[in-house]
């Protein structure tokens, strides 16, 4: 017997139909049991990083100043570094020509951040450039053997224990900084320091602020700097 043409024609349409459907149904099923994942990886926050200068340790070893220092560094993106630094500085200097002796021993601390200029963000070399908002509050020792009075004799005393002083200035950062084995990082930095305003205390101008250096309007100075991941 004879298929009608129009029963033909139904039949064949809805084979394509079905044979349409298929291929997407099957796709819709595997995405029901295995859904794709369609997430956005928004972190932004990359851990901590704890370092320790080691220029500052050297230079108080073979000066009369100089200071330890360790700092803690916060990762946004391997782009932007929130970083607060925290140090001692310490100082113990005789001028041979005054014949005044200096000595000073106070803790500092530095607030900022640094940018990473480098067109990949997530090398292990980092390019960088950053300021800081720095502090001291620390007290200085002067004295002097003395001045003899070639009138009246005797000897007129010069000096002062315990002078309380402070500091703030401004330090602006540039330097580099490399992964060479695990978590373990290397780095250096030249800072240029301007002061902003001081208290010298009863006796003058002090010969040296702690983290700052030797007192003045301006600073130079670095840092050489060992770190770990955290």
């Amino acid at each position: 017997m004879t298929i009608p043409k129009a029963i033909s024609y139904y039949i064949s349409s809805l084979a394509i139909s079905l044979a349409l459907a298929l291929p997407a149904g099957a796709q819709s099923m595997d995405d029901i049991i295995d859904p794709p994942d369609t997430t956005v990886n928004n972190r932004w926050f990359d851990g901590f990083a704890l370092s320790v200068d080691l220029a500052g340790v050297i230079q108080r070893a073979v000066s009369d100043y100089g200071q330890y220092e360790a700092a803690l560094r916060i990762n946004i993106d391997d782009t932007w570094f929130p970083i607060l630094e925290v140090g001692l500085g310490s100082a113990s200097h005789d001028d041979v020509v005054t014949l005044i002796s200096y000595k000073s021993s106070a803790p500092y601390f530095r607030l900022g951040a640094d940018h990473n200029f480098l067109k990949d963000k997530h090398d292990i070399y980092r390019v960088y450039g950053g300021a800081r908002y720095a502090f001291s509050y620390f007290n200085y020792d002067i004295s002097h053997p003395g001045v003899k009075d070639p009138n009246w004799g005797g000897v007129a005393q010069y000096g002062e224990k315990g002078v309380k002083c402070n500091a703030h200035w401004l330090e602006f950062a540039a330097g580099v900084d490399a992964k060479i084995w695990g978590p373990i990082h290397l780095g250096w930095s030249v800072r240029y320091r301007r002061r902003l305003f001081a208290d010298n205390g009863s006796m003058g101008n002090v010969w040296y602020i702690p983290g700052f250096g030797k007192a003045g309007r301006t600073c130079i100075g670095g840092t050489f700097n060992v770190g770990i991941d955290l």
